[in-house]
């Protein structure tokens, strides 16, 4: 028997419009499920279900009038990842010195408001938000449903593992340096990072080095195509805005052909000199040969930088860990890895960090104009298979921590340096140990281009069809 759970986002906002189910049906199914499956998974850091069901029976109230729906999302679950601040609800930013409670929401929160969506929780993040590993000390670890062994990633890892275990029909993410690629291929979702400045950052979070993007994450294209509309358009004080695209744009470029492609593809770290997982290039190679099998011209092209040049972005990301306030009594409580990282920060001088962020400029000039007669450039997302739970984390020694972290996850970064559209979407399989896992692959594209991105990936999950694959966990 299908189960409400089964169907996909733009699946149960059909049922609810046609009088098949109700928000409040489906909201009171998921917090069923999450009361089941959290302590497993690790999704949330705090649950809104009352506040959510009150919305839900509004949502059902203007259906039954006849009124016409606000998206094609109206009335499902997308929790809010706990980074972001929704009015009303305890935010922590995966800390135990934080536990505030925000009178305003931020503008990616009024964009979920204003699509109808439904927020059962925030969904857990690591630290704020800076390891690729969800392991707080707020929450338990955040799991991948795959093989609860294993880490969901970071830092949306709760969100991933909330989309994954069927909590919530899609998620809100960040991604500062791979936050939503990474625990799209460690969960076996669609990971979408936005063009820069295709969701509002506002009204407070656009740091120095202009590194984290407001996104989406879901099980189909589609999903993902429908939640990016619902969150993308500028506000009026965003102070790098994209040119706002007609509604349903993202969704439409879901069900179109792409047309032949040229596509580019590389497979040599970039942030790290690490060895690619024999199991991670078989997947990306035969994404590959699928692409070519499609039509597609795939070219082999240089990486657009090497390790040499990652020093900028270190100094930038470790001032990013400063730049959150923390009362001095409270410095001892933060994570080690926190620790070390505000006082890397502490040593860049000004003259470092502009030197930094002028450094960054200049690459994205250099790997644009690289890639620039590119539609796309495929990589892996991850340059290893998904990380077991403690894996990667080195409270003893944060320095080996962060090391670690590069090396797992020496692909997506560079393209929150350029601030171009990347996306995960999973594309292998492989049985490890008795166990399956997902393996992502990543496509960027050019500035503003999402919309081609997202026909690529459709026809992919057209080609090799994913969402029909569930974790142990689901049932």
């Amino acid at each position: 028997m299908t189960e409400l759970h089964d169907l996909t986002a733009l699946e149960q906002a059909q049922a609810i419009r046609d009088g098949a189910t109700t928000s409040a049906e489906l909201v009171e199914h998921y917090a069923r499920r999450s009361d089941a499956l959290d302590p497993v998974v690790g999704a949330f850091i705090t649950r809104t279900d009352d506040l959510a069901l009150e919305a839900a029976r509004r949502y059902d109230d203007t259906v039954a009038a006849g009124s016409d729906p606000v998206s094609p999302l109206q009335g499902t679950v997308v929790p809010a990842k706990d980074l972001v601040f929704v009015a009303g609800v305890r935010c922590t930013l995966g800390s135990v010195a934080y536990d505030i409670t925000p009178f305003g929401d931020d503008h990616v929160v009024t964009r979920m408001r204003e699509g109808g969506l439904l927020i059962t929780g925030k969904t857990s993040t690591p630290e704020f938000g800076l390891p690729c590993y969800t392991e707080p000390a707020v929450a338990p670890p955040s799991r991948s449903p795959w093989d609860l062994s294993r880490s969901a990633g970071g830092s949306s890892g709760g969100a991933a593992a909330a989309v994954a275990a069927g909590l919530a029909s899609a998620a809100h993410g960040s991604d500062g340096g791979g936050s939503i690629r990474i625990p799209a291929s460690a969960t076996g979702l669609v990971g979408i990072k936005p063009t820069r400045g295709r969701i509002s950052n506002g009204p407070l979070r656009d740091p120095v080095g202009e590194l984290p993007h407001q996104g989406v994450l879901a099980r189909t294209v589609a999903d993902a195509a429908a939640l990016l509309d619902v969150l993308a358009g500028p506000f009026p004080d965003d102070p790098f805005p994209t040119p706002p695209v007609e509604r349903g744009a993202f969704l439409a470029a879901a069900s179109r052909e792409p047309g032949r492609l040229r596509i580019g593809r590389y497979a040599t770290p970039v942030i790290a000199e690490a060895e690619v997982d024999p199991h991670v290039l078989a997947v990306w190679d035969d994404a590959c040969r699928l692409l070519e099998s499609l039509g597609h011209v795939v070219e082999d092209v240089a990486p657009p930088f090497g390790p040499e040049q990652v020093a900028g972005f270190e100094a930038v990301w470790s001032v990013l860990a400063l730049l959150t306030p923390v009362l001095p009594e409270d410095e001892e409580r933060l994570m080690p890895l926190t620790r070390w990282l505000r006082e890397r920060g502490r040593s860049v001088t000004g003259i470092q960090l502009a030197g930094a962020v002028s450094t960054m400029r200049l690459l994205t000039r250099m790997v644009v104009g690289a890639t620039a007669g590119y539609d796309v450039v495929v990589t892996p997302t991850l340059a290893a298979l998904p990380s077991p739970v403690g894996g990667l984390r080195d409270d003893d020694d944060p320095a080996a921590d962060f090391e670690a972290q590069k090396r797992f996850t020496p692909f997506t970064a560079p393209y929150n340096i350029t601030g171009q559209p990347a996306v995960s979407v999973p594309l292998g399989w492989p049985v490890v140990d008795g166990v399956m896992l997902p393996v992502g692959v990543q496509l960027v594209g050019r500035h503003r281009e999402e919309a081609l991105l997202l026909s690529l990936a459709a026809q992919l999950e057209q080609a090799a069809p994913w969402a029909g694959r569930r974790p142990p966990v689901w049932s």
